[in-house]
C-alpha cells in the first residue's frame, strides 16, 4: 500500500506524455510519504505504451511508475480504472496535458491530512495557451478547466452549484468506492454521444454523501491549450455538450420527490435566459465568439432533459456518455 497515487488517463497521448512524466520525475518532498505514478492507457493506437515503458527503464528508484490498459473508450472508464488499481490513501488525476507544479504531489498529500473531512479537492489551475484566447474568455475560462479563485482555499458548498473539474482533482480513495458508482451515466461510448461533465457526476455523488469539496490553490497545474481548442467549431461543440448533460447534473442535486417540481422552475429559468441573451446579443452574435459559446449553452441546456430522455428511452442501446470531459460548473 502507498499514500499517494498519481494517475494519468490519456488516450493517443504519444507526444504529451513526456512533459507530464518528467515534471512527476522531478517532485519535491516527497520523502515522507510514499507515492506512485500510474498511467491509464485509454485504448490508446499510437506509441503510448512504448513512452512509458522507456520511462518505466530510468524512473525514481522509490515510485513506481505502473503502466495499466483500459479498453473501455472515455474518461471515466480510465478513472474508475485507476481507483481500482490502486490501494492509496489518496488518488490524484492529471489529464496528459496538465503540467504540475514541482511540488504538486506533496501539497496534494498534505492538504488531504490536513482535511480529514475532504472527499475531494481540486488544484489552482493555470492556462497555458498556444495562441492568445479571444476577447473575453475570462468569462467562458472555467469550461477549459482553467481555475484561479485566489491564494486562499475555497470550500465548494452545495449552494454555489460549482465544483473542481477532474483535471487536477485528488480524491480519498475510500470515499470514491463508497460513494461513486462503479457505472456513471455521463460515461463515454462513442464521438457522436454529444455529452459531457461526467467529472461533475463523480464530485456531485462524493458532496451528496456529505463530504466537503475543496479548492487548494497550493497545486498548481498548467494546462496547456493548444490552438484548435480555441477554434470557433470546437468551443460551439463543447458548449453543446456541456448544455445537453445539464439536466443530469442538476436532477442529483435533488431527491426524487422534488425532480419535477426542479425541472419545471429550470425550464422557465432557462427560457427566459435565452430570451434575454438573444435580446442582448441577437445582431452581433456572429461576430462575438463569447456571445455565440453562451447562446449554445443556453440553447442546449433548454433541450437537455427532453434529449436525455430520448437517450434513455428512445435510444436503449446507446449509451448516455461524454466526450468532451473536464468542465468544472454544475
Amino acid at each position: 500500500m502507498v499514500d499517494f497515487t498519481v494517475a494519468i488517463p490519456t488516450y493517443n497521448g504519444e507526444h504529451r506524455l513526456p512533459e507530464v512524466l518528467d515534471r512527476l520525475k522531478a517532485q519535491l518532498a516527497t520523502e515522507p510519504f510514499s507515492w506512485e505514478v500510474m498511467v491509464v492507457d485509454n485504448n490508446s493506437s499510437d506509441g503510448t505504451a512504448a513512452v512509458v515503458h522507456r520511462y518505466q527503464t530510468d524512473w525514481l528508484p522509490n515510485c513506481p511508475l505502473k503502466y495499466i490498459k483500459e479498453t473501455r473508450q472515455g474518461a471515466a472508464f480510465a478513472r474508475q480504472r485507476a481507483i481500482e488499481e490502486s490501494d492509496s490513501e489518496f488518488v490524484g488525476f492529471l489529464d496528459d496535458d496538465n503540467i504540475p507544479a514541482t511540488d504538486w504531489v506533496a501539497a496534494a498529500f498534505t492538504f488531504g491530512k490536513t482535511h480529514p473531512a475532504a472527499g475531494a479537492f481540486g488544484s489552482q489551475i493555470h492556462g497555458d495557451f498556444e495562441v492568445s484566447p479571444p476577447k473575453n474568455f475570462k468569462k467562458i475560462a472555467l469550461f477549459l478547466a482553467i481555475v484561479e479563485r485566489g491564494s486562499k482555499p475555497y470550500i465548494y458548498t452545495p449552494e454555489k452549484k460549482l465544483l473542481p473539474p477532474g483535471a487536477g482533482l485528488v480524491v480519498r480513495r475510500q470515499v470514491w468506492l463508497e460513494t461513486v458508482p462503479a457505472q456513471l451515466v455521463l460515461n463515454n461510448a462513442g464521438k457522436d454521444a454529444g455529452l459531457a461533465s461526467e467529472d461533475l457526476e463523480v464530485g456531485l455523488y462524493i458532496q451528496n454523501a456529505g463530504w466537503e469539496i475543496w479548492y487548494n490553490p497550493d497545486m498548481h497545474v498548467h494546462h496547456k491549450i493548444p490552438k484548435w481548442r480555441l477554434e470557433k467549431d470546437y468551443l460551439l461543440s463543447l458548449f453543446r455538450c456541456i448544455g445537453l448533460s445539464s439536466h443530469h447534473i442538476r436532477m442529483l442535486r435533488f431527491k426524487a420527490w422534488q425532480r419535477p417540481f426542479a425541472f419545471l422552475i429550470y425550464l422557465l429559468n432557462d427560457l427566459r435566459k435565452l430570451t434575454l441573451h438573444i435580446l442582448k446579443h441577437g445582431r452581433v452574435i456572429k461576430d462575438d465568439l463569447i456571445a455565440a459559446c453562451e447562446q449554445e449553452l443556453l440553447i442546449s441546456t433548454l433541450i437537455s432533459p427532453f434529449f436525455l430522455w430520448k437517450k434513455r428511452f428512445l435510444s436503449p442501446a446507446k449509451q448516455v456518455s461524454p466526450v468532451i470531459n473536464s468542465v468544472n460548473r454544475a
